[in-house]
């Protein structure tokens, strides 16, 4: 690798605000090796202490939590993405003339074009994308995979970045786009000059070699759509674009189309060879996982989103404002450029549990930045999973027994795209399962298009122990079936448990006590051998508490989903109180154990009519002693919640307190009632119960919604769910409690006023509108744009 020149010390300057910028922010440089060699470590000290920090080195604020990226990502109205390609290191007037004598114009693509101009030209060139289109091409993928391993599966050696990764994408993104590919070596030349043009930071002895290559790529680009316009009617994407051009020549445009067409061989395999580079190196670092995969071939769909997770080839993008405006709460002004470390989003322990680990049974791994979010989310992801899973298929088939050579990993230095330069594999061909047997070569499983459903993101845990916690109660301890390693979790957690075959799925908390702190960042933290739940069997239950009371017995294997926590305590508090109602103790109660092991002052409130009904309550009071107060009605002493809430009004208001608080509806009420003027935040609650009563559509109206990813108007009428709604248009949308309880059925919001029914988001996540609950939750006015 070239050796960079060592930033300079601007520690002390100030930031565009006059804020003093701190030494870390001053020492960030995203060029140096650290950064290619792993982005997300190299950021961990922003993600934990400075979210939010102006690089003078770039000239760029820089955001590596996931929720303000994503918040960023779904404002591109403030938000500009007219920078996504612009130069990130100026180059010299040599360069520049050397560019400008190949007549090079690239200009706006779908990647960085601003509203209005953007959706219609991305709703005009989107339908070769849609999965039925996209399905056409599983055949010669799988063709071109099983050519390559055939090339090299009798070496016991190879380099598959250069004998394979790269090729593939290579081929198959030319076929999609309707591009001859005789050209490749060529294009692959081109391509690497492309994004060291744009995302790198070549030395002024490389820029002119650079801008040659670029050039080439332009005219290139421009001479294969001149071809392309003769012919028209043949297939490919881009052909598919010159006859849309004809129908809409205002939307697309000959610029346009030139444009597209450098950007597209770019973006349509570069990212895609990246991506699978990164994915093999992570899985063969991981043995036990890339032996998993080789065993049951249905993880790997969402084993490719989970290295897209953890690993992707997309390390950051770029916005600037477009006004005055707030990220993560600092002030950034109009203009300012912006780098989005969407690696590090990925691994924000506030929104993935145990976030270090690789866990290809996570069942939000589809949550990743890696493809963007939004308008701009990448249009090819569909196709590049297609690739992946394959090319995963073909290589866990037919190598088992791959294994990663001795070797130093080198990446192309840039701020956004990576993937190692080679990745050299070693096996003994002797060993190859396909000389014993020949069905080894035909593939285990057809792929999935899209996002990875319930069945590919399950875990099967075996019930270890069964007891009662209390009068009603069942208390079960579960194992992984398997031996696989669970995730660590964070207090507040739940686990979704598929009830047999009842249809059935509904969400417990885990009640043992977490293994990760909250505050633990990217260390590796312990991990749990065993989940804990805890069931109260309801007299009006639909089914759920019935079923595991009468069905469930030690030794029995479940399928449960998760763990995510949409419960999560504060990462700095003074002081915690912890109310449980009944058997919402099994929250509260791994809260309750996380403040003692973290010697954080809390106090625990339990409510319950009768000892013998209470849950785990001699644990509790040999374990917090004095820290816990009973109320036990049966017995007279009755909790005061709205004295309770008097005595600590001065610190809630200022905020100095937090309150959690799961339970019956009466109890957070009054709650509720109670720190109404407390400072936002101070005061969380989880319910296991609704309010929510049978939809009235004499008090409903009916609304319209966009499909913006689908290209689809739907109309949601006043007597059905906006989740009846998009089933009925035959979308996947999973669902568990249909109540507004579980999270399960989040749809993502582009635009459009939220009537929010649900019991799941915050009020500052109601205020962003950025998501609501599709089984409850309606419009207040007649559209909504959601991101499907």
């Amino acid at each position: 690798m070239t050796p960079r020149p060592t930033a300079p010390d601007l520690t002390g300057q100030a930031d565009p605000t006059g804020c003093p910028i701190s030494a870390r922010a001053a020492a960030f440089d995203p060029f140096e090796d650290g950064y290619q060699q792993d982005p997300p470590g190299y950021v961990e000290w922003s993600r934990e202490e400075e979210p939010v920090f102006y690089s003078p080195v770039l000239g760029y604020w820089v955001v590596t939590r996931y929720d303000d990226i994503k918040a960023i990502f779904r404002d591109n109205h403030t938000f500009s993405p007219a920078v996504a390609l612009e130069k990130i290191t100026p180059t010299g007037e040599e360069a520049n003339a050397v560019l400008a004598s190949y007549d090079y114009g690239i200009d706006r693509t779908l990647v960085n074009e601003d509203e209005p101009a953007h959706m219609p030209r991305r709703r005009a060139l989107m339908q070769p994308f849609s999965p039925e289109e996209l399905a056409h091409h599983e055949e010669k993928v799988r063709t071109l995979a099983r050519e390559y391993v055939d090339s090299f599966v009798d070496d016991g050696r190879a380099d598959l970045v250069d004998q394979m990764f790269w090729e593939i994408p290579l081929t198959v993104a030319l076929d999609f786009l309707g591009v001859p590919d005789e050209d490749k070596p060529t294009l692959r030349k081109y391509s690497i000059a492309h994004t060291v043009n744009t995302w790198g930071r070549p030395k002024p002895e490389e820029q002119v070699a650079v801008a040659h290559a670029v050039g080439n790529f332009w005219q290139y680009a421009g001479t294969v759509l001149e071809k392309m316009r003769e012919h028209p009617d043949e297939p490919g994407w881009m052909q598919y674009g010159v006859r849309t051009r004809k129908e809409l020549p205002e939307v697309v445009t000959d610029s346009y189309l030139h444009s597209m067409m450098m950007a597209g061989i770019v973006a349509a395999h570069e990212t895609t060879a990246n991506a699978l580079a990164n994915a093999v190196k992570l899985l063969l670092e991981h043995r036990e996982i890339w032996e998993a995969i080789c065993a049951d071939p249905s993880l790997i769909p969402n084993t490719v989103e989970e290295c897209l997770r953890v690993n992707g080839s997309q390390a950051a993008w770029r916005r600037i404002t477009t006004r005055d405006t707030t990220v993560g709460g600092i002030d950034i002004p109009a203009g300012s450029r912006i780098l989005m470390v969407s690696s590090s989003g990925n691994l924000d322990r506030r929104r993935f549990e145990d976030p270090a680990m690789v866990d290809v049974r996570r069942d939000d791994a589809a949550d990743h930045l890696t493809f963007g979010y939004g308008a701009h989310q990448c249009l090819g992801k569909n196709l590049a999973r297609l690739e992946m899973q394959i090319i995963l298929d073909e290589l866990t088939r037919r190598l088992p027994h791959l294994r990663a050579a001795e070797q130093e990993f080198t990446y192309v230095p840039n701020t956004s795209f990576r993937g190692p330069e080679h990745l050299w594999v070693e096996w003994n061909p002797e060993l190859n399962p396909e000389r014993a047997d020949a069905s080894v070569r035909a593939p285990r499983v057809s792929v999935n298009i899209g996002e990875p459903t319930d069945a590919h993101r399950s875990r099967h845990m075996r019930v270890r122990r069964v007891v009662d916690a209390g009068e009603g109660v069942r208390h079960l301890t579960m194992v992984s079936d398997d031996g696989t390693a669970l995730p660590s979790v964070t207090p507040g957690a739940h686990i979704d448990v598929v009830c047999g075959d009842t249809g059935l799925v509904r969400q417990y908390s885990l009640c043992g006590p977490p293994a990760a702190p909250t505050g633990c960042p990217r260390a590796a933290a312990p991990r749990p051998e065993a989940y804990e739940i805890a069931v109260l069997r309801e007299p009006d239950s639909r089914g759920g508490s019935t079923w595991i009371h009468e069905n469930v017995r030690e030794g029995d294997v479940l399928t449960v989903r998760g763990p995510r926590n949409h419960f999560r305590l504060p990462d700095v508090s003074d002081r915690l109180v912890l109310v449980a109602g009944g058997i919402g103790i099994t929250p509260v109660m791994a809260m309750a154990a996380w403040a003692q092991e973290n010697e954080i002052p809390y106090e625990l409130h339990y409510l319950g009519r009768g000892r013998h009904r209470m849950a785990f309550v001699d644990e509790l009071e040999a374990r917090h002693g004095e820290r816990l107060v009973v109320h036990d009605s049966g017995a007279g002493v009755r909790a005061d919640l709205t004295a309770l809430m008097r005595d600590l009004d001065e610190e809630g208001r200022a905020g100095r307190v937090h309150v959690y608080a799961c339970g019956p509806q009466r109890m957070i009420d009054e709650l509720a009632e109670a720190g109404a003027d407390w400072a936002e935040g101070s005061l969380v609650f989880e319910h296991f119960s609704s309010t929510l009563g049978a939809l009235d559509p004499e008090k409903e109206h009916a609304f319209t919604v966009r499909l913006d990813d689908s290209d689809r108007d739907l109309s949601v009428p006043a007597d059905r769910t906006l989740l009846d709604t998009l089933r009925e248009a035959g979308l996947s949308i999973p669902s568990n409690c249909e109540e507004g309880l579980c999270g399960t059925c989040e749809a993502p919001v582009l635009d459009g006023e939220i009537d929010h029914r649900d019991v799941v988001l915050t009020p500052a996540e109601r205020r962003d509108g950025a998501r609501m609950m599709s089984c409850c939750s309606r419009a207040t006015g007649d559209h909504l744009t959601l991101g499907l």
